[in-house]
């Protein structure tokens, strides 16, 4: 049966191979089921309600992609994607996280339709490669600071403040922006117990990492998460169970807000879900197709059309559960170079992410310093792709840099992918390089143009 439904015998592969190479892409990518719970938890979203969605998505959209496009790619919510979520839902300060829910949904709907479409295609060729493995860098650099912060390692200094602005944080309750002489950015201190273990944490990893350990990142975060109990920054709670269910009462299953994500507010954040998750996806699907051997000559596969459709159906499904965008992993390339070729590599993946289930209670005894070392790391492999990116060229070099500079430093994926498009376009135009630019960058041009006029005028 496993012969005839993924074709084993013509992928060079058996059984033995590809579950061990499903069990070895769960052990590189495992560590979403602990920090996405951490991350999705500053929305006010309940920890174990977001571990059962991180489960049961990522288990049954990667057992889809197994079983219906036969491909060893593994999806789950995606970093990056899911601290973006975060930021847009911040709990007192940003929209509820059930409308932001609502436009991860919205963003899966539009992913089909282009995806039937093919007009995702087109955008994938549309948009110049230096702005791709710019969105790539940026979003590293934007988890980066997500893992300074959580750790304390970054802290920002506040004061003295000007009577003006002290009056604006009494009227807006405490939310007001503070001009460039009353912050600065600090190095936290070391004394402080969740900064030293994430000292320890970013150099556990960081050695493991560099003697090709597999499963770094997770050992990293557990190791951690073990020395972190005499510290004290690891918290037990009384009658403690490794093992048990979640507690389904306070689950996020179907409470997603679709009517108040369609306010006209909200487009900014479907925008940048859907453009965000375009490329990603992409890169990842042919990355990996590619280097288990699963491309033509000339790097297509009659299969990729198939797998996009499975993951713009796995976004919708993960807010349906309760999660933010579902994705592709490019940790897949793991499971890959252990050997795995066919779609039993995912069914392995998407098997043992729901018998992760009955770990729960681990989800809540991983504090924040445990994790950061993690999205640190992650920062690092993403911001690699910058060598790929001319600089030489200062038409490529420059929007590129715009892409990734202003993800983290103005916390927004949004305004960095925004940059790049406006000056790529504008550069090469006047710059007599028109012919070089694609019709779709044209349009998005004048939509991204259109966007932020808005919100100057709102």
């Amino acid at each position: 049966m496993l012969e005839q439904l993924f074709k084993l015998k013509e992928n060079k592969t058996n059984v033995r191979t590809e579950i061990i190479a499903g069990l070895t892409t769960f052990m590189t990518m495992a560590y979403i089921l602990f920090l996405n719970p951490s991350i999705l938890s500053a929305t006010g979203m309940d920890k174990n309600a977001v571990f059962f969605a991180t489960c049961v998505a990522a288990g049954i959209v990667t057992m889809a992609m197994g079983l219906f496009v036969n491909f060893p790619i593994a999806l789950a919510p995606g970093m990056g994607l899911n601290a973006f979520f975060a930021v847009v839902a911040a709990k007192g300060v940003g929209m509820p996280w059930e409308q932001a829910l609502g436009a991860v949904f919205i963003s899966g709907i539009i992913f089909i339709i282009l995806t039937v479409t093919k007009v995702r295609q087109i955008l994938v060729v549309a948009v110049p490669n230096s702005l791709k493995r710019a969105i790539t860098v940026g979003i590293g650099l934007f988890i980066t600071i997500i893992g300074l912060k959580n750790s304390e390692l970054m802290v920002a200094l506040v004061g003295p403040v000007i009577p003006p602005t002290m009056e604006a944080l009494k009227q807006a309750n405490g939310v007001a922006t503070l001009k460039f002489f009353e912050w600065n950015i600090s190095l936290g201190s070391f004394v402080n117990p969740s900064t030293l273990l994430t000292l320890i944490g970013l150099a556990i990893t960081a050695v493991l990492m560099a003697n090709r350990v597999k499963g770094a990142i997770l050992i990293g975060i557990l190791a951690s998460t073990i020395i972190g109990i005499p510290m004290g920054v690891t918290v037990i709670p009384e009658h403690f169970s490794i093992f048990a269910l979640p507690d389904f009462s306070n689950l996020n299953v179907f409470k997603l807000d679709i009517p108040g994500a369609l306010h006209m507010g909200i487009w900014t954040v479907v925008f940048t879900f859907t453009f965000v998750e375009l490329f990603d996806t992409f890169g990842t699907l042919v990355g990996t197709a590619d280097k288990a051997g699963l491309l033509d000559e000339r790097g297509q596969s009659p299969k990729i059309g198939k797998a996009m459709l499975v993951d713009a159906l796995g976004v919708s499904f993960g807010a349906l559960m309760g999660t933010s965008t579902v994705t592709a992993y490019v940790e897949s390339a793991a499971g890959i170079g252990a050997g795995g070729r066919t779609g039993l590599t995912a069914v392995t993946t998407g098997v043992m992410f729901l018998l992760a289930l009955v770990l729960s209670p681990l989800a809540g005894l991983i504090p924040g310093a445990a994790t950061a070392p993690a999205l640190i790391i992650v920062g690092v492999l993403m911001a690699s792709a910058v060598r790929e990116i001319d600089f030489d060229d200062f038409t490529e070099g420059f929007p590129a840099f715009l892409t990734f500079a202003l993800m983290p430093f103005t916390y927004s994926i949004a305004n960095g992918i925004a940059a790049g498009i406006v000056f790529y376009t504008g550069l090469k135009v006047l710059s007599g390089r028109a012919k070089e630019v694609h019709w779709m960058m044209y349009i998005l041009f004048v939509l991204v143009l259109a966007r932020y006029i808005f919100l100057a005028t709102e």
